[in-house]
């Protein structure tokens, strides 16, 4: 029997709509004389992935997520919230601020962010990594000089210029059509029919794409139909990829409840990306998902050591959609979504406020490769201890937990956890 190969396409997505009423200012953003300093990748790196652990949390708790599969992208919505809160002001701010995680030396924030784009995008022949930001504007609106020149240094966002008042659907189109092509049309119809009207002002576009093969590939004619048991113990038929033998050599790790393993994706030396796997020893999903964040899971993967491991694992497509209008303000950002929210930054005025963040996500894990996308929009309205056997088994035939990770920044770019592989 043999152990799976992964190929990697990822992607993700985020929207912002800022949808005012007639009527702003032309007020000058304040500038800021900033010093050049060392791009500080550790502190965006840090904050998208408490922001990870959080935003799972958040939905693996919500009731209408009970028993269902989870994915979504932290990097893509981590991101375009930052290009949010970049135009946010007072409380509104520092609630963005606190629940993000960003760092409140606004510098420091943008010279991350900027060397992490960059580092995202300088390319491997290996594999595809790239994101992409963009900002479209209704042609008649004056937005502030500063927020916009921020945006393009910063986060390298594209800014156009659209007719929102009298071409609503045209914008909305032209806007679904970037975002297709930003992920290789695995994300279409971002923005649903009706999101964009004659009053939207502002929407904000974050797109990431990720597409890799795996170290050690999985034999296809290895792969035979399995029982994998669901979290409410029901068994499903699935299709079982596996990599075992003297060359199934994977980092690896066991607690007391989970087995750790991360499975590499090929690589030319420019940077490391991986899929990093959380399974429980008995069938409590839970198990792993407590463990997100927590020191101990830190540790534990600091000590994974290359072992012989025989790999036994699903075959599956998810494809998520979230409506994060409840959650955001759950997690502490509640005034950004009412009339007393302050996006003064973006054009002068206290006329915007959040009125929908959606998200969705798609992968697909096969013996080839991972192919997976993802895609938010927001809308603004007015008004373990180790015990290693000698040769582990890792049988993925229970729900788990999974992530594709930057190695070498140790940032989460997707995260989610397969409950049923049959599920779409």
């Amino acid at each position: 029997m043999n152990t799976p190969v992964i190929v990697t396409g990822t992607l993700s997505v985020l929207v912002l709509l800022c949808i005012l009423s007639c009527g702003c200012t032309t007020t000058s953003l304040p500038a800021e004389e900033e010093q050049p300093s060392p791009a500080n990748t550790g502190a965006v790196v840090e904050a998208n992935n408490r922001f990870a652990w959080d935003l799972y949390h958040a939905l693996e708790t919500d009731e209408g997520n009970a028993g269902k599969n989870i994915f979504f992208s932290p990097h893509s919505i981590s991101t375009a919230l930052a290009l949010t809160y970049e135009g946010a002001e007072g409380e509104t701010a520092d609630e963005i601020r606190s629940v993000l995680y960003f760092p409140e030396n606004k510098s420091a924030l943008r010279e991350g962010y900027k060397a992490l784009i960059a580092e995202v995008n300088r390319g491997d022949s290996a594999y595809t990594l790239r994101t992409a930001n963009a900002i479209w504007a209704e042609k008649t609106h004056p937005f502030l000089p500063g927020y916009l020149s921020v945006a393009e240094d910063y986060y390298g966002a594209e800014v156009e210029n659209l007719n929102f008042i009298s071409a609503p659907e045209e914008s909305r189109l032209t806007i679904n059509g970037w975002v297709e092509d930003r992920t290789e049309e695995k994300i279409k119809n971002l923005i649903p029919a009706g999101a964009i009207t004659s009053l939207t002002r502002l929407v904000i576009t974050n797109a990431v794409y990720f597409k890799g093969t795996w170290v050690l590939q999985f034999d296809e004619s290895l792969t035979t139909e399995s029982a994998f048991t669901t979290a409410g113990g029901e068994t499903v038929t699935v299709e079982m990829m596996q990599r075992t033998g003297e060359d199934a050599r994977y980092n690896y790790t066991e607690t007391e409840t989970l087995q750790i393993l991360k499975m590499p994706y090929e690589h030319d030396g420019t940077g490391s990306l991986s899929m990093l796997v959380l399974l429980p020893k008995e069938n409590d999903i839970g198990v792993a998902e407590k463990a997100l964040g927590a020191q101990e899971l830190a540790e534990a993967i600091a000590e994974m050591e290359e072992t012989r491991v025989d790999v036994y694992f699903p075959k599956f497509s998810l494809e998520c959609d979230y409506m994060l209008t409840d959650t955001l303000p759950a997690m502490g950002m509640p005034t950004a979504f009412g009339p007393g929210a302050d996006f003064s930054g973006l054009d002068g005025t206290r006329e915007l406020f959040i009125s929908d963040v959606i998200h969705k996500a798609f992968v697909e894990v096969n013996e080839e490769g991972t192919e997976a996308a993802a895609a938010t929009a927001v809308v603004f309205g007015k008004g373990a201890a180790i015990e290693e056997d000698p040769v582990p088994v890792f049988r993925a035939d229970h729900p788990f937990v999974f992530m594709i990770v930057d190695d070498e920044h140790d940032t989460v770019l997707f995260m989610g956890r397969v409950a049923d592989p049959d599920a779409a």
